[in-house]
């Protein structure tokens, strides 16, 4: 039974995981949101799975978002759904998952796996819920999730949700007893994920701990005092991370089912709930990094000649410079001020730095983003794509008609403070580290009665 504390809007969820019999290795796959320009990433861990049990195949890559088969897949999905249901997952208890995670980038990443209450969390603009999305949710991408969701007897998250505890008070505290837990699971993952380790938290002191430290948290004379806001300024103690839309498919869903269901049954139906990572964003295991955009079929000359109408438009300016050499480029970018925001673009061969003049929004990705919205609604053609890494970006700007921005990192101090003042983010801001150190599906849980 699922332990559910009303006035923190969490609760203790029962994990299922794959008996012993199961590989974790091919169990684990990165979160669907990955390398969805890279079809090659998914072909390669398909051939690592084989036949084997993995998330891989109760899933939906969105790389394949566009295939012609989403029908067919999202049949299968349900199907292996109910089949690692009823054959393989085993139901570990009410408890917490305390995850210690190893990457290219971090030797620990110390993490914890709750279930946040769906009635207490609102996506829509403005909100003042304690759980809030950090950034604009597109209503249209919804859809594809809620067919999956809809009819899912299990789910498997890569929701991340982070808490503003400078003091470290809720999640760190847990490793000084960390000998006294029971391991769930010690595995490497695949594709240069690294390695993590998960121990069951049931104690209910510990659970209580972590409860009153969440409180603590969320007392709203020290929250207007930290934020320096008012008194009509609601608490934000959850805020959207990663996985924003995948937790507003799982709140289209609740709504929907709340229509069947008496009051009674509403309180403890699974699907009040979902399953998430708990993220303190003083980790210094966590990084940000920005996350770089690619636009398919742009003509070159074309695209900045539409950026200069736009940013006039508004009474800015665009100044664009152009280098023949990266390393020509990355020395003649500045840091951007209040009068002057700085972009690095590549196409091809052309390494340019565009200087956006008088900008009107706060940071670089809201004026950059706000032009490519324009854009590719005026020319349906262009597509885009948000990429995680130089690396990857340099590599997909090589091609034909390809144009890649990168844009700096945002310094993840301020954002809390950004949040709740302009109350979200610009669209795919900026990233919790690389693709590969992203969330790996371990962990399940029942959402269907």
């Amino acid at each position: 039974m699922e332990k559910v504390f009303e006035n923190m809007w969490i609760a203790v969820p029962e994990i299922l995981l794959p008996d012993d019999s199961i590989d974790l290795e091919k169990w684990a796959v990165v979160a669907c949101d990955q390398y969805t320009s890279e079809p090659e990433y998914r072909e390669e861990v398909a051939d690592i799975v084989g036949d084997d049990p993995s998330t891989l195949n109760i899933i939906y890559p969105e790389v394949y978002l566009e295939g012609w088969d989403k029908a067919q897949r999202i049949k299968r999905i349900q199907t292996y759904m109910k089949d690692y249901f009823d054959g393989i997952l085993e139901n570990k208890g009410s408890c917490f998952v305390l995850l210690d995670r190893k990457t290219s980038h971090a030797d620990s990443r110390k993490w914890l796996v709750v279930a946040l209450d769906l009635e207490r969390y609102d996506y829509s603009v403005g909100s003042q819920t304690l759980i809030r999305a950090t950034e604009w949710t597109i209503v249209d991408r919804l859809p594809p999730r809620i067919q999956i969701r809809t009819w899912a007897s299990i789910e498997t998250p890569h929701i991340m949700v982070l808490i503003d505890d400078e003091k470290k008070t809720v999640i760190e505290p847990l490793f000084a007893d960390i000998k006294t837990f029971k391991k769930l699971y010690d595995v490497d993952l695949m594709m240069n994920g690294g390695h993590i380790i998960g121990y069951q938290l049931s104690d209910e002191q510990k659970i209580v701990q972590i409860i009153t430290a969440l409180q603590v948290l969320s007392d709203p004379q020290k929250f207007q005092s930290k934020y320096h806001v008012g008194s009509d300024v609601w608490v934000l103690l959850f805020a959207m991370g990663d996985g924003n839309h995948s937790l507003a498919t799982a709140k289209a869903i609740r709504e929907e089912k709340k229509k069947n269901l008496d009051v009674d049954q509403k309180a403890i139906h699974p699907a009040r709930f979902a399953l998430v990572e708990l993220v303190n964003v003083h980790d210094e295991g966590l990084t940000f990094e920005p996350i770089h955009r690619i636009l398919f079929g742009a003509e070159y000359e074309n695209l900045f000649e539409e950026m200069k109408t736009y940013f006039q438009s508004l009474w800015s300016d665009v100044l664009i410079t152009t280098y023949t050499s990266a390393e020509e480029q990355k020395k003649n970018l500045k840091t951007s001020t209040i009068e002057h925001h700085y972009v690095r673009f590549v196409r091809a061969w052309t390494f340019g730095i565009l200087d956006i003049v008088n900008p009107k929004l706060n940071l670089e990705v809201g004026n950059l983003q706000a032009f490519l919205d324009h854009y590719i609604k005026k020319y349906s053609k262009v597509k885009i794509d948000y990429v995680h890494g130089e690396e990857t970006t340099e590599t997909l700007w090589m091609r034909d008609d390809n144009i890649g921005f990168l844009l700096p990192i945002m310094d993840k101090k301020d954002f809390f403070q950004t949040v709740i003042v302009d109350w979200a983010l610009p669209r795919k801001t900026f990233s919790m580290g690389e693709a590969e150190e992203k969330r790996f599906y371990l962990e399940c849980r029942k959402i269907e009665k």
